[in-house]
């Protein structure tokens, strides 16, 4: 099955995450990187939604009962733990061996939830809408990412959210996630990202007003190299996390 041309598709960005194949699930992988700020993801999208939404707290299944679709979900490090916390997710990404990697780790675990090969535009042409639509580390490689924030945002249902994770183009985000995490430290593949591409909050924050969206939060997302772990921040300078409302019809 192959995948129609989409504009928010680079090719040879797929290329490169279609290659990692079953390494996405290793912890000590070329994923490292993303299981290790995965926790932080995780929490703040599920406190957000259950604010958002009014949801009970301090049951087993949070999230049970939200439609999430997550986009560009790799291997599926963000949509299993969601599906894990209840809600009915599907995982949505152009990269065949990645879909294969998700399928077979969900089957391994027992996780509950879909997934399926194909971009955003494909789905955007389906009726089907959802309470959350998510894009954690993906609009750095859309090839416009404009486009993709009102593709996604055409997917949120009227009162519903658009979550975003990703990277900052300063000068501090240069030094620290081109240089010393790829060139430096090694934590990723040379060439995983390119500096022009990112996506500033400012700029984020107009794509989603265009499409009709309202920021609801903006966080940033720090690494702590005493803890060695990540934590939430007013920082963000560099990593940042990003949602936005739609408003209710």
């Amino acid at each position: 099955m192959s995948v129609r041309p989409s504009p928010s598709i680079m090719s040879e960005e797929v290329a490169r995450f279609e290659a990692l194949g079953d390494t996405w699930w290793d912890p000590e992988g070329p994923m490292a990187p993303l299981h290790r700020v995965n926790p932080v993801r995780i929490r703040w999208a599920r406190d957000l939604i259950v604010r958002h939404f009014k949801l009970e707290t301090g049951v087993g299944a949070p999230l049970a009962g939200v439609d999430l679709l997550d986009v560009g979900c790799g291997a599926g490090l963000f949509a299993e733990p969601l599906a894990r916390l209840g809600a009915n997710v599907i995982g949505v990404d152009p990269a065949p061996a990645a879909i294969e990697a998700a399928r077979n780790h969900a089957e391994e675990t027992g996780a509950r939830l879909a997934y399926r090969m194909g971009t955003i535009e494909e789905l955007a042409e389906e009726p089907r809408r959802f309470d959350v639509v998510s894009a954690m580390e993906v609009i750095e490689h859309a090839a416009d990412p404009k486009r993709f924030v009102a593709t996604a945002a055409s997917l949120v249902k009227p009162g519903g959210l658009f979550l975003v994770s990703t990277l900052n183009r300063t000068l501090r985000s240069f030094a620290l996630a081109i240089v010393g995490a790829e060139y430096v430290l090694r934590w990723l593949e040379p060439g995983t990202h390119r500096w022009e591409q990112f996506v500033t909050p400012l700029e984020l924050t107009g794509f989603a007003r265009a499409a009709g969206l309202r920021r609801l939060s903006l966080r940033g997302m720090v690494y702590d190299p005493f803890r060695r772990d990540w934590r939430l921040s007013s920082d963000t300078g560099v990593n940042y996390l990003f949602a936005a409302a739609k408003p209710d019809i």
